[in-house]
């Protein structure tokens, strides 16, 4: 089962984070459904099978009207590989801001996704941030039943280091197949915690050791999220020199392998060895285009190199 879902896995993810409207209303119209759809239809075109969504993006809202797709147009669903997160509960009458792995709630969260996203099963679950309060063996018990009621198919995780994915494996009968983590040339902790080994500059890491090196022992699938950095390399005014260099190296690597800035920067991310996924969220429908163009080409170690220099501000130690 684990061989075939990833055997359809596109490369690239599209994030479903900014669909349904914003984050200031809890309601959406027609003219957001349509847009679902036209994402959806062209991030298919472009080769993009993976779509991720929270139970939390624009208060459901982007579930809701990714279901009206999904409803309109049934067939859909066996064209693509949806996951969705749970377990961010935001400020309410009960509490404040919390995370929460409880059993009633992980339960209830996915049976409002499915019931937002009109289909029967998520391929994958992600538990979106580490809750401390974790019980391993209930949570592990409840997942094992939303498995055995056949509303979903996978486990995976967001934001854990190693040792944390490596607690919850131990009391999971199912692997753990998915861990989502901010990786981008601007956010490179997970990178240069390797390359910095010993020095000084690694005490400003804010990232834990051997993360890494579980995920890809353990076959934990290693997804990206704020892939492209905000824009911060592809257009996106900035008075930061450091970041305009970078961004004038970009360019000039688009030149150089007749593609787009939004593709040279997914491209560096796919470069390493270990595969990752990296996950888009924009919903201009050309930038999708221009970032799926990715897979036409392959950056050089040296061009790889050269991006990480220019990014850090100075050579590899």
């Amino acid at each position: 089962m684990l061989k075939t879902i990833f055997s359809q896995a596109s490369n690239l993810i599209y994030g479903c984070m900014g669909l349904g409207g914003g984050w200031d209303s809890t309601e959406y119209d027609r003219s957001h459904v349509q847009q679902a759809e036209e994402v959806i239809n062209v991030a298919l075109e472009a080769g993009i099978t993976v779509f991720d969504h929270a139970d939390i993006y624009t208060h459901g809202k982007a579930e809701a009207v990714f279901g009206e797709v999904l409803k309109k147009t049934p067939a859909l669903r066996e064209k693509l590989i949806l996951q969705s997160k749970c377990a961010i509960r935001f400020a309410d009458e009960h509490g404040p801001k919390r995370y929460d792995f409880s059993p009633a709630w992980i339960k209830s969260s996915v049976e409002n996704s499915l019931r937002r996203l009109h289909t029967e099963h998520l391929d994958i679950l992600l538990l979106h941030r580490p809750d401390p309060l974790m019980e391993p063996e209930p949570l592990a018990e409840a997942l094992q039943q939303l498995i055995q009621a056949g509303k979903i198919a996978h486990v995976g995780v967001s934001n854990m280091h190693g040792h944390q994915i490596a607690f919850l494996q131990a009391a999971l009968n199912r692997p753990i197949v998915v861990n989502q983590l901010e990786m981008s040339l601007a956010h490179r902790d997970w990178l240069e915690d390797g390359i910095t080994t010993g020095s000084i500059q690694n005490r400003q890491m804010g990232y834990a050791p051997g993360t890494l090196e579980y995920c890809w022992t353990n076959k934990v699938q290693l997804q990206a999220w704020g892939s492209l950095a905000q824009g911060r390399f592809s257009g996106r005014p900035t008075t930061d020199t450091r970041e305009q260099a970078t961004s004038e190296l970009v360019q000039q690597l688009a030149q150089k392998y007749s593609t787009h800035a939004e593709a040279v920067l997914l491209a560096w991310l796919m470069r390493h060895p270990i595969g990752i996924q990296p996950l888009i969220g924009t919903t201009n429908l050309d930038r999708i285009r221009a970032c799926a163009d990715v897979g036409r080409f392959t950056l050089s170690r040296e061009d790889w190199y050269l991006l990480l220099e220019r990014v850090r501000g100075e050579e590899v130690p």
